[in-house]
């Protein structure tokens, strides 16, 4: 029943979706054929907003893209006779000529579909007001979602809170829009959020996670004010930020962290909203490149440094995937893999590790590895990479409540000894965390950070947000280990640059601040 709901969706959504007569806003509709027989009952507005998700979900990699990829923890090392894929994003050598994301990312497609059902959800008189109301909040947190991803990315962008083309107008021209700016985009992101909380009443977040909800609203306000109050300085957003975290109820931390992520285990207690896979409907599309290439173990390679063990075959049996090409076109820098304490149990559920050794004489020629974090389940003797994504969970929450009270100058102890508590779980902490000063425990927020949310899309965006004293941990620095930019040549590298055919198709559009083809301040 799920799989044909997704489908249903899934037709609505091409019926209805969004294609470039500007090719740089994603703006007109392939057709528009059936929309007066269409918004008649439940059904069709409940099937519209599941394509609405499926359609998130096909964005899955784009977030992964945006949110970690430019972190410092992707290694530019071929580790595997493979070439690596997107260096010019994880080596920080993008500009107009080489954007590594073309066309806003391609979210303007899901904010028209999103436009559209605000517009006709917002019309209809058939549903009874708690219902109309929760899908319009689900709708405005969507939007705010995708909005908040294009502020942190690209700065100001354009601005469509309407289904402009579903609408009629298809004029080219009349359809070029200049960049809003940071401040307006961020306005509207606070306006969407606090209609979502409102269409969502006093509604409770279904047992099911994978579609937006009221926790998830809260989640994401709350990491929009910490933004807003640390990469703007509006300080009493810090408060704002801190109410939405408390008010979400109901979610714990789970007590093993590998089970937060079993397939087995979907909807758990920790997650708050993660994207759905399943088994026979749909895999992470790109897993498989974060993975080994087994021809290229060539019996040198091991699962420990000293060679004790016997020569790796497939030791995590992603040979029989599902018609998914194995091969490692991704990797994670070792030194990641080692920034974990040896008994901290989140190592060894997101890394595999293994190495290349030669015995005579014996050296270590590679040290490499897998991604086993969302690895998936074997099902009829294949691996499938189904499981859920997570977007938001308990730890974040935590962790982000930790940051806030280190942002006030409090001390965040307690909310980080229920994280490293868990890592550690049955063990004790070895290093339990200690209350220092603000920029020490900012960093060692970061740190747990770091490692507890490898691939779920978030690294970047906390280099850019959090900071060590007036500097933000993106900057290359001298008192840590983790920036990335070059302060003095690199700022206005934070936010991403557009391709020349959006600026030069629509002259309203101005490129980033900073690049070669910017126009002056």
């Amino acid at each position: 029943m799920k799989k044909l709901r997704y489908i249903i969706g899934a037709a609505v959504i091409f019926l209805l979706t969004a294609v470039s007569c500007q090719d740089t806003l994603d703006l007109s509709p392939i057709d528009y054929f059936g929309d007066g027989n269409y918004w008649k009952n439940e059904s069709q507005v409940s099937n519209f907003m599941v394509g609405i998700h499926k359609q998130l979900r096909d964005y899955q990699f784009m977030l992964v893209r945006l949110g970690e990829m430019r972190s410092g923890n992707y290694s530019n090392i071929d580790r595997q006779n493979t070439s690596l894929n997107e260096l010019p994003i994880i080596e920080q050598r993008i500009d107009e000529n080489s954007t590594g994301v073309g066309s806003w990312a391609g979210f303007y497609g899901p904010i028209l579909q999103v436009n559209l059902f605000i517009q006709k959800v917002e019309a209809i008189d058939f549903l009874p007001a708690n219902k109309k109301g929760y899908y319009l909040g689900q709708a405005y947190g969507l939007r705010a979602f995708y909005y908040f991803h294009l502020l942190r990315t690209y700065g100001g962008v354009p601005l469509w809170l309407e289904p402009e083309v579903l609408l009629g107008n298809t004029d080219p021209v009349k359809l070029r829009k200049a960049r809003s700016t940071e401040a307006e985009i961020l306005a509207s992101i606070k306006s969407d959020l606090e209609k979502s909380v409102a269409n969502f009443g006093n509604a409770a977040s279904p047992a099911d996670k994978s579609q937006w909800s009221p926790r998830a609203t809260l989640m994401l306000k709350g990491e929009v004010y910490l933004w807003s109050a640390k990469v703007y300085g509006t300080t009493v957003d810090l408060a704002e930020a801190k109410n939405a975290l408390n008010a979400i109820s109901g979610t714990s931390l789970a007590k093993n962290f590998a089970d937060v992520f079993a397939y087995d285990k979907k909807n758990n207690s920790e997650v708050i909203f993660a994207l759905r896979y399943q088994v026979g409907e749909a895999e992470q599309p790109t897993y498989s490149y974060f993975l080994y290439s087994t021809y290229n173990f060539d019996n040198l390679h091991y699962k420990d440094s000293l060679a004790s063990g016997p020569l790796l075959v497939d030791p995590l049996q992603i040979a029989a995937s599902n018609a998914y090409q194995i091969i490692q076109r991704y990797a994670y820098t070792f030194e990641l893999f080692q920034s974990y304490d040896l008994k901290d149990k989140r190592r060894d559920a997101t890394f595999y590790d293994y190495y290349k050794v030669t015995k005579d004489p014996y050296q270590v020629n590679i040290r490499n590895t897998a991604l086993v974090k969302f690895l998936g389940v074997i099902s009829a003797n294949k691996r499938y990479f189904a499981d859920d994504w997570t977007v938001y969970r308990e730890a974040d929450r935590l962790l982000m409540l930790a940051e806030i009270v280190n942002a006030e100058g409090g001390d965040p102890s307690s909310f980080i000894k229920q994280i490293r508590d868990r890592a550690f779980y049955p063990d004790a902490d070895p290093t339990p965390f200690v209350n220092s000063t603000k920029d020490n425990n900012e960093l060692a927020i970061f740190a747990e950070r770091n490692k507890e949310f490898v691939h779920e899309g978030k690294a970047w965006y906390d280099l850019r947000r959090m900071k060590y004293g007036a500097d933000f941990l993106v900057f290359k620095s001298t008192a840590h280990k983790y920036g990335v930019l070059d302060k003095a040549k690199q700022a206005h590298m934070v936010l991403w640059p557009i391709e020349k055919a959006i600026w030069t198709n629509d002259p309203l559009v101005d490129q980033t601040p900073g690049y070669a083809t910017s126009k002056p301040q």
